[in-house]
C-alpha cells in the first residue's frame, strides 16, 4: 500500500486534471484536492471556437469532466469558484477563497501542484475593458461571445491578433455570418511559421471575405451608440457589435512569484526535467511552466494542450516515486482557417536565425495523394536542417488535406534524431486515395539529400531578388508558364530543349535556374553541372518565390 499523500492542486483543465487523474491511479489512499477558479474543472478549450461558430453544436461536449464525475469516478474533492490566494511553502499550506460566500481556509498539503495556465494578454488601449470587447480563455467567455451572436446579432466583428485564437474565431464568426476585420500588428498571421508559407492562409481569409488588416495595430476602442467604434493606426475607425481582443497569452505567475519561487527567463514558472520548481514538494504543469525547446535547447514558453497532459502525468509519477522525465517540447501544433491547414513542429527559419543555429532549407510542392486520383490538394512543404549532418530541425505544411499525416511523422523524425537521408528509407503506408509511392516526407528527404550529396546547389529567393553581376538567372518553365508569369531580366530556355541549346549560356557566370516547383530546376542543373556550368536550383521553384513576394508586398 501506498504511503498516504494529501495533494493540493491549483487549476484544473489540461494539466491539474491530468495529474489529478493519474494520482489518483497511482494511489487509491492519496487524498487529492483540485482547486479552481471558474465552473468547469476540465473542458475542451480549443474547442471553444468551433462551439461559438456551430461546428460542435452541442456545448457540453466540451465538458470533459464534471466536478460530480471526478468525484464519482477517481474520488478527488473538486472545489470549483475557489480561488487560492496565496502559498505558504514553509508551512506546506496554501489560503483558498470561496468566490461565492468569500469564506477563506488554510489547507495543508504534502504536494502542491500549481496549473494557473496562461491568461489573455491586455494590451494597453483605451477601451479595452469596455463590455462589448471579449476575450477567449474559458466556457464562461465563450458563453458572453456567443450570447453576444445569437442575440444581439452584430453585423460586423473586429478580431484582434492573428493567432491559433484569432484565426479560429475569425472563421467562427465568419461562419455565423458576420462581416469581420481581422486586425495583426505584424506582417503575417500564424507568427509561429514562417511568412513565405503562410502567404497561402492569408489568401485564404480574403477569399473568404475577411478584411485582413497586416501591419496594422490598435489604437483605441470606444462606444459609438449601441455600437464600438476601433480606431487602428492606419487613421480609419472600423464600427462593429463585437470585438475579440487575441494579441496572446501570458503565464499567470503572481501566485508563483508572491510565494518565492523560481521564475525562469521567459517569465514562466522554472521547473526541472521532472515538472519540479525550485521547492522540491511545488511542482508546476501546463501553460505557466518555462519548457526547454527538443532542438535547440533554449528555454521557451509554449502553450500548449498535448505537452500540459505529458507534464501532468510525469508530475504525478514522481510525487510517488516513480522517476519520469519531461523530455522537452518541439512545439508541434496545427491550425485549421477555412479550407486549409497550417502545421509545423521543431523550430521555424526565424527562430534558427535568431538561436544562431546554422541550417540549410527545402521547399516542396507535392500532391496530397496520387494525382490521377479524384481529389488530391496541393501542398506546400518546408523543411530545416543541418548543413553539416543532416539532423531535421524543422519542418511546415500547409493544404487542405494531408497536412496533419506529415507533420506528424516529421515530428516523430525529429523526436528520434532522425536525418534528412532516413526520410528516404522511411516505409509509410501508400494507396492512391492517401498519398503517393514516394510520399511527401520521402520527398523532401530526397530533395534534401541531394543538397547534402552535392548533385545541387541551391538558391533562395533573395539571391533572385538582387543577382550579382556574375549570375545570370535561367528559367527552364515553358513558354506558356512565363508568359503568364515570369521574373524580369531572366534567359528562358524550356528544360526539354536545354541540352541543345548551351551554346546560349555562359561559362563565365553562376546560373541561377528556376522552374514552377523545383523539380526541373534540379534536372536542369543536373545537366548544366555535368556540362561545366556553376548553377544552383531556386528550391521551391517560382511558387516559392511567389509566396515569398507576396508576403514583402
Amino acid at each position: 500500500m501506498s504511503e498516504r499523500k494529501r495533494i493540493l492542486i491549483v487549476g484544473g483543465v489540461a494539466g491539474g486534471a491530468s495529474v489529478a487523474a493519474r494520482a489518483r491511479r497511482l494511489s487509491e489512499d492519496a487524498e487529492i484536492v483540485i482547486f479552481e477558479r471558474g465552473e468547469h474543472v476540465s473542458f475542451a478549450n480549443c474547442g471553444l471556437p468551433y462551439h461559438i461558430g456551430e461546428v460542435i453544436p452541442n456545448r457540453e461536449s466540451l465538458l470533459i469532466q464534471t466536478p460530480e464525475s471526478m468525484t464519482s469516478r477517481f474520488a478527488i474533492d473538486v472545489r470549483t469558484r475557489c480561488e487560492v490566494v496565496s502559498i505558504n511553502p514553509k508551512a506546506h499550506s496554501i489560503l483558498a477563497r470561496n468566490l461565492d460566500s468569500g469564506a477563506e481556509t488554510t489547507e495543508a498539503y504534502d504536494k502542491l501542484i500549481l496549473s494557473p495556465g496562461a491568461a489573455p494578454v491586455a494590451p494597453p488601449i483605451s477601451g479595452v475593458n469596455l463590455s462589448g470587447v471579449h476575450t477567449l480563455r474559458n466556457i464562461a467567455d465563450m458563453d458572453a461571445i456567443k450570447r453576444v451572436v445569437d442575440e444581439d446579432a452584430p453585423q460586423r466583428a473586429v478580431v484582434v491578433g492573428g493567432g491559433y485564437i484569432g484565426l479560429e474565431m475569425t472563421e467562427a464568426l465568419r461562419l455565423r455570418g458576420l462581416e469581420v476585420t481581422l486586425v495583426e500588428l505584424a506582417d503575417q498571421v500564424f507568427i509561429a511559421a514562417d511568412g513565405e508559407m503562410v502567404a497561402p492562409i492569408h489568401q485564404q481569409l480574403e477569399l473568404h471575405g475577411v478584411d485582413l488588416r497586416l501591419g496594422v495595430s490598435v489604437s483605441a476602442i470606444e462606444t459609438a451608440g449601441e455600437k464600438l467604434r476601433v480606431a487602428v493606426s492606419t487613421g480609419e475607425s472600423i464600427e462593429c457589435g463585437l470585438v475579440i481582443m487575441a494579441v496572446g497569452v501570458r503565464p499567470e505567475i503572481a501566485l508563483v512569484r508572491e510565494a518565492g519561487l523560481d521564475i525562469g527567463q521567459t517569465g514562466g514558472i522554472a521547473v526541472d526535467e521532472h515538472m519540479q520548481t525550485s521547492d522540491p514538494d511545488i511542482f508546476a504543469v501546463g501553460d505557466a511552466v518555462e519548457v526547454t525547446g527538443f532542438v535547440d535547447g533554449g528555454k521557451t514558453l509554449i502553450p500548449l494542450a498535448g505537452p500540459a497532459n505529458r507534464q501532468g502525468r510525469i508530475a504525478a509519477d514522481n510525487i510517488f516515486d516513480r522517476p519520469s522525465v519531461y523530455r522537452d517540447t518541439q512545439g508541434t501544433a496545427i491550425c485549421k482557417v477555412f479550407d486549409l491547414a497550417i502545421g509545423m513542429t521543431g523550430l521555424s527559419e526565424k527562430s534558427l536565425v535568431k538561436s544562431g543555429l546554422n541550417y540549410e532549407k527545402i521547399y516542396i510542392h507535392p500532391a496530397s495523394h496520387a494525382g490521377y486520383y479524384p481529389g488530391a490538394a496541393p501542398m506546400s512543404v518546408k523543411l530545416l536542417f543541418d548543413p553539416n549532418d543532416g539532423r531535421i530541425l524543422g519542418a511546415q505544411c500547409v493544404g487542405s488535406d494531408g497536412v496533419d499525416k506529415r507533420i506528424d511523422v516529421l515530428a516523430v523524425a525529429i523526436r528520434a534524431g532522425l536525418t534528412v537521408q532516413q526520410l528516404q528509407d522511411l516505409e509509410l503506408s501508400y494507396a492512391p486515395p492517401y498519398g503517393s509511392a514516394k510520399d511527401a516526407v520521402n520527398y523532401a528527404g530526397f530533395v534534401a539529400s541531394n543538397v547534402l550529396s552535392g548533385d545541387v546547389k541551391l538558391c533562395h529567393t533573395p539571391d533572385l531578388i538582387d543577382p550579382r553581376g556574375d549570375q545570370v538567372l535561367l528559367d527552364v518553365r515553358t513558354i506558356a508558364e512565363v508568359d503568364a508569369a515570369a521574373i524580369d531580366h531572366a534567359v528562358n530556355i524550356p528544360l526539354d530543349d536545354l541540352r541543345g541549346r548551351l551554346a546560349e549560356l555562359p561559362r563565365d557566370k553562376e546560373l541561377l535556374v528556376f522552374c514552377a516547383v523545383g523539380l526541373r530546376g534540379y534536372l536542369a542543373c543536373r545537366i548544366l553541372s555535368q556540362n561545366g556550368f556553376a548553377c544552383r536550383n531556386l528550391t521551391g521553384g517560382y511558387k516559392t518565390y511567389q509566396a515569398v513576394m507576396t508576403l514583402r508586398s
